[in-house]
């Protein structure tokens, strides 16, 4: 059977697919001001011509590639969120979706530093990248509340400012296991998170 032809708007996006993925290859083995236009395209398997026919320029693509990375983002977080009973569920789908991602941290860490970089240079990216942690702090406070009212007591804080404080200790975390993985593992997020629980059920049970 012959293969189905890929109409004009198939074709381009499929172009634009493979930049993007290439793109962030060389971003994380290069950096963002590291890589150029050129080495993109060639990287994709296209002319520089064919770059520009799809971007402006590697701006575009930036933004492009963080919109995009924002809105996988909060699809794997509502998939985490779907159909949960409770906290021991999801603590069991993040540990889950920790060690899969431990696979390809070094990639993602250092591709997500170099968005973030980019972003802080570039303030008009910013708020692509603050959508992807709100969409993880909303899943982290929806998750806090819900564990909190199982043991029947008050957030010790609002829950939002928890999520936050959970949400800052995993990128240090994950940091941490980047740079120096001697007695860190790929489940140190996810067992910080119940040490944490557990320290607030018992500091709102003395209150």
């Amino acid at each position: 059977m012959a293969a189905k032809r890929l109409t004009r708007e198939e074709s381009r996006e499929q172009t634009r697919q493979r930049l993007l993925a290439a793109a962030a290859e060389l971003f994380a083995e290069r950096g963002v001001n590291g890589t150029s236009v050129e080495q993109i395209a060639d990287r994709a398997g296209f002319t520089r011509g064919a770059f520009y026919g799809n971007f402006d320029g590697k701006h575009e693509l930036v933004v492009e590639l963080l919109r995009r990375r924002t809105q996988r983002e909060a699809e794997e977080v509502a998939a985490l969120r779907a159909g949960v009973g409770s906290f021991a569920e999801m603590m069991d789908r993040l540990r889950v979706w920790n060690v899969e991602r431990a696979e390809h941290l070094a990639g993602w860490l250092t591709l997500r530093t170099e968005l973030a970089l980019y972003a802080l240079r570039n303030p008009e990216a910013r708020p692509l990248v603050g959508e992807g942690e709100k969409s993880t702090r909303a899943l982290l406070e929806a998750s806090v509340k819900t564990e909190l009212a199982a043991r029947g007591v008050e957030p010790p804080a609002e829950p939002a400012f928890l999520a936050l404080i959970l949400h800052a200790l995993e990128d240090g975390l994950l940091l941490q296991r980047f740079l120096s993985p001697e007695g860190t593992g790929d489940e140190d997020v996810v067992d910080a998170v119940q040490l944490l629980m557990r320290s607030w059920t018992a500091l709102s049970r003395s209150s």
